[in-house]
């Protein structure tokens, strides 16, 4: 009925459709082979369907099909008799009707988004504690089992065996980790998270990995309204790349059916994005590469270096988002 604006699943809420390439198309083995073969076989299955073969293309086409659909509806609709006609109008205000209490639905759940994520917030900030390592959390805190364990399987005696033993066990282990493990929080928690969810990994290069390692944590503040929308923040360690301490980018969404094609509403749009400047240290930038190129004189025959400053892909590309 509408977007999810769950933001752990939309962190982002940027969807990005891959074309493959040429490039990618050539590199399927399975399509590897004689590039003439290639192109007399097109030209002979051209010429084999004629008239037909191009129907196809064309109806092929998202933009052809779309149009040809609006003028047989059209039609259709005029072939209609005149009382059919005005009941159909009558279809359509109720049906705009219903779409603004969609809207307003989607604005009440907007609020009440908004309501929970002062709840989760204490939970967030300690998970954030952590990662950091400024908070180690208890023993009771780290009771969970894991998967592989099967309590089913644990006989009686062993319960009790264990029980004597815990306690013992517990403090030796204890003292071991504080003695031989300096390991502070979760290292590269937000790095991992980010190689492993596929529409984050996708803008991860791997110059951005080092920066990454610096991410501490992701949080989210909600706009309840005028305008509605959300900001992300993402906090970083000091670090040698950049001097922010704080990454931003904010989206404003709007809740209204639009007046000229009200019936292509599907929830709250995103409409307006905004990111943040990086205060990039000398040579640090991973957003922007320097190339050289030579350029040869027409009539002298002199070739000269130009150096070009052009942009490189990079997750931070995120915060500068196209106006």
């Amino acid at each position: 009925m509408g977007v999810n604006l769950n933001y752990d699943q939309n962190m982002d809420v940027i969807t990005q459709q891959a074309v493959k390439s040429p490039v990618e198309i050539m590199a399927d083995p399975e399509r590897i082979g004689d590039a003439t073969d290639e192109v007399e076989e097109m030209e002979e299955e051209e010429e084999q369907t004629g008239v037909d073969g191009f129907a196809e293309q064309v109806l092929r086409r998202p933009d052809v099909l779309a149009a040809l659909q609006g003028r047989l509806h059209a039609e259709m609709l005029e072939q209609l008799p005149a009382s059919v006609k005005r009941r159909i109008k009558a279809l359509k205000k109720l049906q705009l009707e219903a779409t603004n209490i969609e809207a307003k639905f989607y604005e009440e759940v907007h609020l009440l988004e908004c309501k929970y994520q002062k709840l989760f917030t204490p939970l967030y900030e300690k998970r954030g504690q952590v990662i950091s390592g400024v908070y180690e959390p208890t023993e009771v805190e780290c009771d969970w089992e894991s998967d592989d364990e099967k309590e089913a399987e644990i006989s009686a005696d062993m319960k009790n065996k264990m029980k004597i033993e815990d306690v013992d066990s517990n403090k030796k282990q204890e003292n071991e980790i504080n003695k031989n493990d300096d390991t502070k929080g979760i290292p590269n928690f937000w790095l991992t998270i980010f190689k492993n969810v596929q529409m984050l990994s996708e803008m991860v290069q791997e110059h951005d990995e080092p920066i990454l390692k610096h991410l501490l944590d992701v949080k989210v503040k909600f706009l309840e309204s005028n305008p509605m929308g959300f900001i992300l923040e993402f906090h970083f360690s000091p670090n040698e790349y950049f001097a922010n301490s704080v990454l931003t980018k904010e989206y404003e969404m709007k809740c209204s059916p639009d007046e000229g094609d009200p019936f292509a509403f599907e929830g709250p749009e995103i409409y307006k994005c905004k990111g943040c400047v990086i205060e990039w240290m000398k040579g640090k930038n991973v957003t922007v590469k320097t190339i050289k190129k030579k350029q040869k004189h027409k009539s002298r025959g002199s070739v000269r270096t130009v150096t070009k400053t052009v942009q490189n892909d990079s997750f931070f590309n995120f915060f500068t988002p196209p106006c």
